[in-house]
């Protein structure tokens, strides 16, 4: 019997650990790790990981990503208006990650606008028989929840704040960019055995909170035993080299 020939090993390469890549490729690979996950995982690993993160460069690379033609519009307006670093001992992460953490562009800016938590993060004033959360008389396709804000006799008021920088939106994007914000008061409506009459109020605020544009609908009324369904009121429009932060809670 012949013999069998031998099966000589090729030498495996051991593996390349990321702790030993150059800067700039450390930065390409982290770049392609999602947002939530490129802050909670990967910023804690080490000083290196955390200098990439809190840095602009990974971000930009995931902005530039984005071939949509928003996406290719906003990556030439962040280049453009770069945010600067005032912030950053106040602020935990740098504007660009805020960005993309919030993704604040294009989406309803209100916190829990369907009633979804109650009133959590509503400032409410209750007249007659006050506000109510109650579960959508009819299926609304879509929303993030089935339930509305309701109210009958007299007035009662709700109001949120929102601070577009704690939102996403940097300083300079503000000053220099025309970028379009949205806040919706999605789901609303009268109990069915009592009409009502409803308004939108958007004003947009300086760090002082001094009045710098305003946008009011007209009034919407809800005629009793006429209908049973919710509805939503929003306003969407462009913010235009406002000097201040927006909505700025301080």
């Amino acid at each position: 019997m012949g013999a069998r020939p031998s099966r000589r090993r090729l030498p495996v390469d051991p593996p390349v650990a990321l702790d030993v890549l150059p800067p700039e490729l450390l930065v390409q690979v982290l770049s392609h790790v999602p947002p939530r996950a490129l802050v909670t995982r990967c910023r804690p690993v080490c000083r290196a990981w955390r200098d990439v993160v809190d840095g602009p460069t990974v971000w930009l690379l995931q902005l530039a990503r984005d071939r949509s033609a928003e996406g290719r519009a906003f990556y030439a307006l962040a280049q453009r208006c770069p945010p600067s670093d005032d912030d950053e001992e106040e602020l935990p992460l740098c504007a660009l990650a805020r960005y993309c953490l919030r993704a604040p562009l294009g989406r309803n800016l209100i916190f829990n606008s369907c009633g979804e938590q109650g009133f959590r993060g509503w400032e409410v004033e209750h007249g007659g028989n006050g506000w109510a959360v109650e579960k959508n008389l009819t299926l609304v396709p879509g929303a993030p929840s089935q339930t509305c804000f309701v109210t009958s006799f007299e007035w009662c008021f709700k109001r949120q704040l929102v601070d577009l920088v704690m939102e996403g939106v940097w300083q300079e994007l503000l000053d220099s960019a025309q970028i379009e914000i949205c806040v919706a008061d999605c789901r609303w409506g009268a109990r069915e055995n009592c009409g009502c009459i409803y308004r939108l109020r958007v004003r947009l605020l300086d760090m002082y909170e001094n009045e710098v544009v305003k946008f009011s609908a007209s009034p919407n009324p809800v005629l009793q035993w006429t209908e049973r369904s919710c509805r939503q009121a929003s306003f969407q429009d462009v913010c235009r080299c406002i000097s201040t932060t927006a909505f700025n809670k301080h």
